[in-house]
């Protein structure tokens, strides 16, 4: 039998961790791609992936909050990591990465006295 997510006892370790990969992972691609598409907005290699790894952190917490998940994610209520899931966790991730990117990036800006794209 293959090792499940969930146990009887409620959601265990492994779906909250899975979860925080991959809004990481997608919170990264997305600040890194923000970064890149932008001269103004880049914040270095570095800089992109911390922002896009706490962008995406926060945006799949914000998701999960909003949909009334809580901390455990999407997958608990929906009884695993379905398809609808992932996708929701790897959205939310990207889009949180790109938009603290941006942010950052803004702020940084306006301390610096630069103009703003």
């Amino acid at each position: 039998m293959a090792p499940t997510f969930l146990d009887v006892k409620g959601v265990t370790m492994s779906t909250v961790l899975l979860n925080l990969i991959i809004q990481i992972v997608c919170g990264i691609i997305g600040g890194n791609a923000v970064g890149k598409a932008s001269d103004r907005v880049d914040l270095g290699a570095v800089g992109n992936t911390i922002a896009g790894a706490l962008g995406g952190i926060g945006g799949g917490q914000l998701l999960s909050m909003m949909l009334g998940t809580g901390a455990a994610g999407t997958a608990a209520t929906m009884g695993g990591m379905d398809i609808s899931a992932i996708i929701s966790q790897i959205a939310s991730g990207g889009v949180g990465g790109a938009i603290l990117t941006l942010i950052v990036a803004f702020v940084r800006q306006a301390m610096s006295g630069t103009q703003a794209p």
